[in-house]
């Protein structure tokens, strides 16, 4: 009787310490994407990092901006925002989910100037980062990044 109790509490601990594992692991799931990412593009760089309980995206690196870093927003639609710099600028926001995906938005890509209202992120088996924006439910544009770090 008494090995039986032994064995009955050794296993509720067992579950009790991976349940309580699992709630710090969604609490840091946005963890297993935070860290600078290649975006495969003009040597662009962008660094994923938690926003409150979501993921965001800013501009850390890119050959243009190693050339003349005060590089502005200048193929950004609206005008108001074409004197913003480049290094720093907030990319990708609002992402939630994990830990293997997140939605969220809006994106937007200052290479081109197009911008997304809804994102996803999905960390494929590979290690590299899907990364897709979309305008509408058809519209929709995918790059995959790599970990830099």
């Amino acid at each position: 009787m008494i090995d039986d109790m032994r064995v009955l509490f050794f296993a509720m601990a067992l579950v009790a310490a991976a349940g309580g594992g699992s709630a710090a692991a969604s609490q840091g799931s946005g963890n297993a994407i935070a860290g600078l990412w290649s975006t495969g593009s003009n040597g662009g760089q962008i660094e994923l990092y938690r926003c409150g309980a979501a993921i965001c995206g800013k501009v850390v690196d890119a050959a243009p901006l190693r050339a003349n870093p005060d590089q502005r927003d200048v193929k950004n639609p609206d005008r108001a925002l074409r004197s913003r710099t480049l290094k720093g600028l907030v990319v990708l926001r609002g992402f939630e989910g994990g830990p293997r995906e997140w939605k969220g938005g809006p994106v937007y890509d200052p290479e081109t100037g197009d911008g997304a209202t809804k994102g996803y992120l999905i960390l494929r088996e590979d290690g590299k980062l899907e990364v897709k924006g979309c305008r509408a439910a058809i519209f929709c544009r995918t790059k995959i990044w790599t970990r830099v770090r």
